[in-house]
């Protein structure tokens, strides 16, 4: 089949397809899964996982069924991923001329349909796999086969309840049932985005109970092994769906496959970055590269590389000949075969290491992964030995990676690096004290979420408000100045093709009405002040110290709520609501004096917040948790005001700015006009005076009243007579 343009204003690209290549990618694809699973066999028989053990056997159903059970979810939750990226990013709704925006009366682009019956199918698949690996996991673990024994079944009904392990696999099962559900029946983006959003927090369960998030530094391998399964999936989803629907993309196959080429290279550098991160942490010393669990190591790390030189051959050398405009069809024919083969090659490449992932985890990671016999009580609440005494020094040397912020700061810091690119190649200048406030602000954010502060927050009542106020109020100010939206919205180029890229979805997002609300003055200032109260006199704040989720999430919350209550006061952002200066200025005195009276409060009081976790960290050094707590209320009283006062000069200054502008531009538009409002005013006064030395008749007063400008002056005449008419 030829696929033409059917409009006739502009020749456009030929792209050739045939039946063929739905062959070559099936042939392909048969060929990936045969390489999956001879990589689960020989996983299987090389870490010994599927041999029959001595004691505690559970039989042989589950030696081989829960590698099975862990690859099926896997690739399910991969293919799942992916099919929804596509359908959020990627490909259009509906069918229309390409450079034209579809009709909302149009039909379902075949590649959409294809995506979404991807997606609804592999979350089935996703719900089954899930539902396999919780009940061989239980069965591998208590070392008994599968049965339906009252005493087997109790004892797998305290495995889902009372171990992490069954709890993590029992809310994915749920969450990707649920995921199932929906897809049959939600056509919308932003239903499909939402359900992205769920889909891609449905890989946390997974992350906690890894091997590596059971090890000495538990929160960065938390991290590092969620950022892994996002790149992973991404990149292997996006693989699997550009095979599914390579033959239903017509003209749009070129601008798929360059949107999936730029995130497949984002989604290479997450992996091999969090690989890498991963492994330090499970593997400290080279030596044990040698053991079972060192060689995948490098097995993965060769399987990577492979995978990255399988993109760049697809973004060098295969694209660049598809879109060749003097090429022949045969050429370009040899190309969407070859581009066929290193599409469906890759999960191949990528199975024939996945096998040893899947295996149920033997042979173990070097590291040790219980507490030490000699663990202190820091150690034991917060996972992590207690830090030296601070000092001015310490304040700087003292760090410990999240890999979450420094993941998100590089993200946002070369995109922003980019944007600014490609409007100086365009001629556009860019503020440069803008491109320094955004990346000062994402260096600030970097040391708020690894250095000192976030080490000695876990420890220290002051500590965690100097970086809960630093996130709330100094990292956002430098960010909003950056104004992120307004350079993305000019970077980046409007689609035409029926699909939302990411400005497309800055747009919805800024026009939404949840967006209306939360960005309206008076909820963000709400919204900032009630926070506070709400999270340190709840049960919030415990959730935020003890679990790792839960101090990603107040990192989270913190920084939205302080860059939405910055961006509705001085931002340059595109807002739904602008609220007047006097109000901004009188918002702004009333999260002073809150912040005031909360800081107060804090240093006057007698009872210890979350006296459980500050109170006994063993410390032996500095004040009492108490006196600690107080120095927390003071550090609130003065980080809060200073940058709110900050925040109020920015507000007059803007303010000054806004009324010179509009000064300027009456002025223009006066020299536009030639001062023709002026004159007209001036010629309504010398009519006035005119008429006032005119005689009247006897008995005629003039109230010496001035009419408004652009007013019918009528003197004294009644009402119901014109000027002139007889009384």
């Amino acid at each position: 089949m030829v696929y033409v343009s059917t409009t006739t204003k502009q020749p456009r690209e030929r792209l050739v397809t045939t039946s063929g290549d739905r062959g070559v990618g099936t042939g392909w694809l048969i060929l990936a899964g045969v390489l999956v699973l001879a990589a689960l066999v020989v996983a299987l028989l090389y870490s010994g996982a599927s041999a029959a053990r001595q004691l505690g056997d559970p039989g042989a159903l589950t030696r081989w069924g829960l590698p099975v059970a862990k690859a099926l979810n896997n690739t399910a939750a991969a293919g799942t991923i992916g099919a929804l990226v596509f359908a959020v990013f990627m490909v259009p709704r509906l069918v229309g001329v390409p450079g034209r925006k579809p009709k909302k009366e149009a039909a379902e682009h075949p590649a959409f349909s294809r995506v979404l019956l991807l997606a609804a199918a592999s979350a089935v698949l996703w719900t089954l796999g899930a539902l396999g690996v919780m009940v061989f996991t239980y069965s591998d673990a208590a070392g008994l086969p599968l049965s339906t024994d009252p005493t087997y079944t109790q004892g797998l009904a305290a495995f889902l309840t009372d171990f992490s392990t069954g709890r993590a696999w029992l809310v994915t099962s749920i969450v990707s049932a649920v995921l199932a559900t929906i897809l049959f029946g939600v056509r919308s983006q932003t239903g499909l985005a939402l359900t992205l959003v769920v889909a891609l927090l449905n890989l946390l369960p997974m992350a906690l109970i890894g091997h590596s998030a059971s090890g000495d530094d538990h929160n960065a391998a938390v991290n590092s092994i969620a950022l892994h399964l996002v790149g992973v999936c991404l990149w292997v989803g996006g693989i699997i769906a550009v095979a599914a629907v390579g033959g239903k993309l017509g003209e749009q196959t070129l601008p798929v496959l360059r949107r999936f080429s730029a995130l497949a290279g984002f989604a290479f550098f997450l992996v091999v970055g969090s690989g890498v991160v991963t492994a330090s942490l499970r593997i400290p010393d080279l030596a044990q590269l040698g053991s079972q669990w060192g060689l995948l190591v490098p097995l993965k790390t060769i399987a990577t590389l492979l995978l990255g030189g399988i993109g760049w051959m697809h973004r060098q050398w295969i694209i660049p000949q598809l879109k060749a405009p003097g090429g022949s069809a045969a050429s370009k024919l040899s190309a969407r075969r070859v581009l066929w083969q290193l599409i469906t090659g890759g999960p191949g490449v990528l199975g024939a290491v996945s096998g040893p992932a899947a295996a149920p985890g033997r042979p173990a990671p070097p590291r040790a992964e219980a507490l030490p016999p000699e663990a202190g009580p820091a150690r034991i609440l917060t996972g992590y030995d207690l830090p030296p005494e601070p000092t001015l020094g310490r304040w700087i040397s003292e760090w410990r990676p999240d890999w979450l912020w420094i993941t998100v700061a590089l993200t946002l810091g070369i995109a922003y690096l980019l944007g600014v690119w490609k409007l100086g190649r365009r001629g556009d200048p860019w503020s440069k004290l803008k491109l320094v406030s955004w990346v000062f602000g994402l260096l600030l954010l970097t040391y708020f979420t690894s250095g000192a502060p976030a080490v000695y927050g876990m420890v220290l009542f002051s500590a965690h408000m100097i970086d809960h106020m630093a996130l709330t109020m100094v990292v956002p100010l430098f960010l909003v100045l950056g104004a992120p939206v307004t350079l993305a919205l000019k970077a980046l180029g409007a689609r035409r093709d029926g699909t939302r890229g990411i400005r497309e979805w800055i747009l919805v997002v800024v026009h939404s009405l949840p967006s209306r609300i939360i960005t309206h003055p008076l909820f963000a200032a709400g919204n900032f002040v009630a926070s506070i109260i709400v999270f340190y006199y709840s049960p919030l704040f415990g959730f935020a110290l003890r679990e790792h989720v839960g101090h990603e999430l107040m990192i989270t919350h913190f920084l939205i709520t302080g860059y939405i209550f910055v961006l509705s006061m001085i931002g340059s952002d595109p807002v739904p609501f602008r609220a007047p200066y006097p109000l901004r200025i009188l918002l702004l005195f009333a999260t002073m004096a809150f912040h005031a009276f909360f800081g107060v409060t804090l240093m006057g009081s007698e009872s210890l917040l979350e006296a459980s976790w500050f109170g006994n960290m063993g410390r032996e050094w500095g004040a009492s948790a108490i006196e600690d707590q107080q120095v927390g209320g003071a550090v609130t009283w003065g980080l809060g005001e200073l940058p709110t006062l900050i925040l109020a000069i920015g507000v007059a200054v803007t303010w000054s700015r806004s009324d010179a502008r509009e000064t300027k531009r009456k002025d223009r538009a006066a020299d536009r006009n030639n001062d023709a409002d002026l004159a007209a005013y001036n010629s309504m006064f010398a009519d006035l005076a005119a008429r006032d030395t005119t005689p009247r008749r006897p008995g005629h007063q003039s109230t010496g009243r001035v009419p408004a400008a652009g007013s019918t002056v009528r003197g004294n005449t009644p009402a119901g007579k014109t000027a002139g008419e007889d009384e």
